[in-house]
């Protein structure tokens, strides 16, 4: 670009890092030539940066080995059962209906973890049973799904305890393992 601003020292190695992993359209070898050049010129310039301090090494950790005890009341109840498989069975073949879903799609932890928690609580105030949370596979840029993982575990705090009877992953027509199925637990006084 003629008569543009010119690219500061980080913007020239991320420019030139991108255009690395590009592939080159016919005519434009030279562009990509004087660029590398330049790039050499203003690394030459560039003077040498102190070598890295070195790090000590990471203290030992000592490990003791801890007998399982029995699960008391309260750890039983800190966890949630599966769904049972003919009412996740319902649930895939749409029998049983859906009754609302969220996507947390491209949400960070902190806002997904108020808004799920909102929609769940309107859901359990209105009495409704079965919901899908979608959650997103999350396998993008080389992550494993910080939401994936973290939903499940929100699932065992105080806060979400009381609303939720169950969770599961959905079928692959709901979107598989990059969502749930959620049973709500019922409201007090309600009856089955």
């Amino acid at each position: 670009m003629k008569g543009g601003r010119k690219l500061g020292k980080d913007e020239r190695i991320l420019w030139g890092k991108v255009a690395k992993t590009t592939r080159l359209i016919s005519g434009r070898v030279e562009d990509l030539l004087t660029f590398e050049a330049l790039e050499a010129e203003v690394e030459m310039m560039v003077p040498d940066a102190k070598p890295a301090k070195s790090i000590p090494p990471f203290p030992q950790m000592i490990i003791e080995t801890v007998s399982p005890s029995q699960p008391t009341e309260t750890d039983k109840k800190r966890f949630h059962n599966p769904l049972e498989k003919p009412v996740k069975r319902k649930l895939t073949r749409g029998r049983l209906p859906l009754e609302a879903r969220i996507d947390l799609h491209g949400m960070f932890q902190s806002e997904a973890h108020s808004v799920l928690l909102d929609f769940l609580i309107r859901a359990h105030e209105r009495g409704l049973r079965h919901v899908l949370v979608i959650t997103g596979k999350g396998r993008s840029m080389g992550s494993d799904g910080a939401l994936k993982r973290a939903v499940p575990l929100w699932f065992s705090k105080p806060e979400y305890r009381y609303l939720i009877s169950s969770y599961e992953d959905a079928s692959m027509n709901h979107g598989g393992d990059g969502a749930l199925y959620v049973r709500l637990s019922r409201r007090r006084g309600e009856k089955a």
